[in-house]
């Protein structure tokens, strides 16, 4: 009977087991598409030049951004950026102390490397002056680093305008001004 008990014993235990244990399938799910859109932000960007004359840098930007998808986006950028001067330097046939203000206009391709949130991007364009005593059109190249959240946007980046007037270091002028800056965004989808 010893043997029988311990049977019994164990089948109860095993059939109280299988009534309470409840089982649960895995819930499978076709992927769906991200959600492409229109989101935009507003910046505003502090820098350093990096070539004389100019020193500081400080602009307010507008960027139109369309998501291809969770990971890659393309971007239009535009603005107003002003390189300020140093009142003891000037380029010749420019008015001492006169700042370099100007529009750029950009597009670019911007592609999240990490968590969905860090990112690179390369953007493109021209850099209309508008100030006084400014010297026309530039090329205008950035590359960008920068981290985001679905409302914030923090970068650094490089700027280069190949065609606006600096002070080589022998005193002499050339082309070519660059400026290294940090932007501080909010951004909302559309």
């Amino acid at each position: 009977m010893k043997t029988t008990s311990k049977i019994k014993t164990v089948l109860l235990v095993a059939i109280a087991a299988l009534f309470s244990n409840t089982t649960t399938a895995q819930e499978t799910t076709a992927p769906s598409n991200y959600d492409q859109g229109f989101r935009l932000g507003v910046g505003l960007n502090a820098g350093y030049a990096t070539q004389d004359p100019y020193k500081l840098a400080l602009g307010g930007d507008v960027r139109l951004q369309y998501d291809l998808s969770k990971r890659y986006s393309l971007t239009m950028t535009t603005g107003y950026t002003n390189l300020f001067v140093s009142n003891s330097d000037a380029i010749p046939g420019q008015v001492a102390g006169k700042d370099l203000g100007f529009i750029p206009a950009k597009a670019g391709f911007k592609a999240f490397i990490w968590d969905d949130q860090f990112y690179v991007m390369g953007e493109a364009g021209a850099a209309f002056a508008v100030s006084h005593g400014s010297n026309g059109t530039s090329l205008l190249l950035a590359p960008t680093i920068g981290y985001a959240t679905k409302y914030v946007d923090i970068s650094v980046h490089y700027e280069h305008y190949s065609d606006f007037a600096k002070i080589n270091n022998n005193g002499s002028t050339g082309t070519g001004v660059g400026q290294v800056g940090v932007r501080l965004a909010y951004g909302f989808k559309l």
